[in-house]
């Protein structure tokens, strides 16, 4: 299965993004989201069976916001169904979790799964259910061809990708940014280059979320994909070529540039590892014009964290596309895909409510969340920064490349404390040893492709 595609367009779509984002932060339409938080239930666009007295449960790593949103859409599939919907809280590595259930005879309808390789290991492991054909029906009139490969294996539809990522954003502290003369940086030099001049002004400049190993993973990958390319980009995710190979060589060297000067890191390498990545974005937006640091890297996702402080998206808050290390700036996305392990009316009514625009208003009107849904109205995300980085999605079609650990082996790509996660940990603390850090990737990497 192809689960990487073009980035060309892509490239050119979302580095528009930007120039859409900053020139239009001061509208009035970049406030926070309502307070309903998009509980209004949407008009029905898609039929749904009646399901009185069953009960279901759905499992997710999930929590806070992300959890609060999701299950106002479990709330609406229960008001047009009658089930009865449970949600579940999982811990990563969640295949470990699902693992657990099932051999205990309890496992959940339907599973979240945050990554490509989870898929396929549900179903090699027999646990996944092909999606049915309502559901099937919904995804090819909704989505792109791409967003609907990710989700099958050997090209049979399990995954339904309700949520998706640009994960190729980094967001900055308009205050702290003004105060030190910063302009926004378009190259890795530049970039380097801000973050000098803001620590100039006596504000750390770059908040990095070490603590969770899946953030080093994103920063990696931008790097590598802008730096060494598309192609190499692909092989690397199917481990056609080593971690030793040289192309990894030169994106940790240009990683280490960053991460090997403390002055640039809040609470350098040691204060890094510690920070968990929620902490990584409340710490960029509180503390007036002396924050712990100026920017942070992440997703679209980061919105939902900026609403948990005083900032204000698009004003306090803004964002600039991740920039170039090579001729293009990078184009990486994710997402969580609704997978039903459980035969039954209930599962497959909640994978076909799901590939919907009808699910995705709701969390989209909530904030902090990106549909792949190409049929949901625009109109619905509630500032124009995450309604800019969407329709700039949908209109990358199949261009983008998807988040490489996401596509690798569990074992390797995400399992805290192991694989890419831990070797990526220990070149956050000593990131001049390149070749160690290489060599620990490709070790753990042959065994997790060989098992």
């Amino acid at each position: 299965m192809r689960t990487t595609l073009r980035t060309g367009r892509a490239a050119t779509v979302f580095a528009a993004i930007g120039a859409l984002a900053l020139a239009g932060c001061g509208s009035d339409d970049d406030g926070p989201a309502p307070e309903d938080g998009g509980s209004k239930a949407p008009a029905a666009s898609v039929q749904l069976p009646r399901l009185d007295g069953e009960k279901l449960q759905v499992a997710a790593v999930w929590s806070g916001p992300e959890q609060e949103n999701f299950t106002k859409v479990l709330d609406e599939f229960e008001k047009r169904t009658g089930a009865e919907v449970t949600f579940v809280p999982a811990q990563d590595p969640i295949v470990n979790f699902l693992g657990t259930k099932i051999a205990g005879g309890s496992p959940p309808d339907v599973a979240m799964l945050p990554q490509v390789g989870a898929i396929r290991q549900a179903v090699q492991r027999g646990w996944a259910k092909p999606a049915g054909p309502e559901a099937k029906a919904q995804l090819a009139k909704n989505y792109a061809k791409g967003w609907q490969d990710l989700g099958a294996v050997d090209g049979t539809q399990y995954g339904v990708y309700y949520k998706a990522a640009n994960k190729s954003l980094v967001w900055y502290n308009d205050t702290v940014f003004e105060n030190a003369g910063a302009s926004v940086p378009t190259t890795w030099q530049d970039f380097l280059a801000t973050a000098q001049t803001i620590s100039a002004s006596g504000v750390t400049p770059v908040s990095v979320a070490g603590a969770d190993g899946w953030t080093l993973t994103d920063w990696f990958e931008n790097v590598y994909l802008s730096q060494a390319g598309p192609e190499k980009y692909d092989r690397l995710a199917r481990h056609e070529i080593p971690w030793t190979d040289p192309s990894v060589k030169d994106a940790l060297t240009t990683l280490g540039e960053l991460f090997g000067d403390a002055s640039l890191i809040a609470g350098g390498a040691d204060g890094a590892l510690q920070t968990e990545f929620p902490a990584s974005v409340t710490q960029t937006f509180t503390g007036g014009d002396q924050p712990k640091g100026a920017m942070v890297f992440e997703g679209d996702f980061v919105t939902v964290n900026i609403a948990q402080t005083d900032a204000e998206i698009g004003k306090d808050a803004k964002v600039f596309p991740f920039p170039a290390v090579g001729a293009e700036p990078p184009v990486v996305t994710g997402g969580d895909a609704a997978v039903a392990l459980k035969d039954g009316k209930g599962a497959q009514a909640l994978l076909t409510f799901l590939a919907s625009p009808d699910a995705a208003a709701i969390s989209a009107a909530a904030g902090g969340f990106i549909s792949p849904n190409k049929a949901l109205d625009a109109s619905v995300y509630p500032n124009d920064v995450q309604r800019d980085i969407a329709e700039a999605l949908i209109a990358a079609g199949d261009d983008f490349r998807f988040d490489m650990s996401d596509q690798m082996p569990q074992s390797f790509g995400g399992t805290p404390g192991k694989g890419e996660w831990k070797a990526l940990q220990d070149f956050l603390k000593n990131p001049k040893d390149v070749a160690g850090t290489q060599r620990a990737l490709e070790t753990e990497a042959a065994k997790a492709y060989k098992g």
